[in-house]
């Protein structure tokens, strides 16, 4: 019997919905070929996460990376891929990664104006015990004449072209945000190998009733944390309190939060008195695409986005979720700063 199911065929494929949006803006195709570059490093990545098991990708590789955290095998390759990927689009000049101690400066014969800071696979410690582990990347344009180099990445995320993730989870989805659009979500269809537009133009909820944070540094907690904390599991207005989730894989804990609604935490403590995740890899990307689809994401004293970096590998404190949630955070932390003395940044 002949099967009669549903064919889309007229599906927005991820490259067909970015030559749409470049055509609009009259650019050059080279974001296009840039990002088509990204996805297939990032199909390679989800094929390989899958097989971990099999292919023994699994496991120590014997090294730590450049912040301390010890390199698996499918970090290697992750990053290999990445980079590779990346080079061969004739679009990047300089590209960022969590697993490599300075830039890495393309070679001039495949150089293009784009500056790419990604974490190839991040939440890598969770491999063995198969959690969710995703890509997180941000784009920019280069900005200065001279040679590329890493301080060519040192810049606001208020100038990101474009960021997002990849997620490998029950299913390979990614995550778009354009500084000219807003946040559109692409899941993999294996049957054809392509992103496909399932989300657009998605919105965080104003409020949730999810928070997401380590909960076993609480010793550590500034006063603020631990009063938002304790609000949101007592609430004194008679509501219901907040249910607690927390994977310890960023990339499924901001999705979960994008989804749902709610709040994320990786504040500092007095153990991290600068915090725990990178700025031009982790948060960066992360806080443009919870600001494109309406949310707020601060340190607690500053959007995150208007940090200007001093290092690529720089950490800094992060908070970011549904407007509401962000706002009533940021309000406690203002009583405590006033209560200290501290001036606002």
């Amino acid at each position: 019997m002949t099967d009669r199911s549903a064919f889309d065929t007229n599906v927005i494929t991820m490259t067909r919905f970015v030559m749409e949006e470049g055509r609009r803006a009259k650019g050059t195709g080279e974001f296009t070929q840039l990002l088509n570059s990204l996805c297939t490093a990032v199909k390679a990545i989800s094929t390989a996460v899958r097989k971990a098991g099999i292919a023994n990708l699994y496991g120590i590789a014997g090294s730590t990376n450049v912040t301390g955290d010890q390199v698996k095998k499918l970090d290697i390759l992750s990053n290999d891929l990445v980079i590779n990927m990346l080079k061969s689009s004739f679009s990047t000049c300089v590209i960022v990664s969590e697993e490599n101690k300075d830039a890495v400066i393309v070679e001039a014969e495949k150089r293009g104006k784009y500056i790419v800071c990604i974490d190839p696979l991040d939440g890598s410690s969770n491999i063995d015990c198969l959690v969710s582990i995703g890509t997180i990347f941000g784009i920019y344009r280069k900005v200065t004449p001279e040679e590329p180099s890493g301080k060519d990445a040192l810049q606001p995320g208020r100038n990101l072209v474009a960021a997002g993730y990849a997620l490998y989870g029950s299913a390979t989805m990614l995550v778009l945000a354009t500084s000219a659009g807003g946040v559109n979500c692409f899941m993999l269809d294996p049957a054809i190998g392509e992103f496909i537009l399932v989300n657009r133009d998605v919105k965080i909820k104003k409020k949730g009733n999810i928070y997401s944070l380590n909960e076993g540094y609480a010793k550590y907690f500034d006063p603020a944390i631990t009063e938002y904390l304790k609000k949101k599991k007592f609430p004194e207005d008679g509501s219901s309190p907040y249910g607690g989730r927390y994977i310890g894989s960023m990339v499924a804990d901001v999705h979960r939060t994008l989804v749902y609604g709610g709040i994320f935490l990786y504040p500092a403590n007095s153990k991290s008195p600068k915090g725990k995740l990178r700025l031009l890899y982790e948060c960066n990307p992360m806080a443009f695409v919870i600001e494109k689809a309406g949310g707020i994401a601060t340190t607690g004293h500053q959007a995150i986005l208007d940090i200007v970096p001093e290092d690529i590998h720089q950490r800094v404190p992060v908070v970011l979720g549904s407007p509401d949630d962000v706002k009533e955070y940021l309000e406690i932390v203002k009583k405590h700063s006033a209560k200290s003395g501290h001036q606002e940044l």
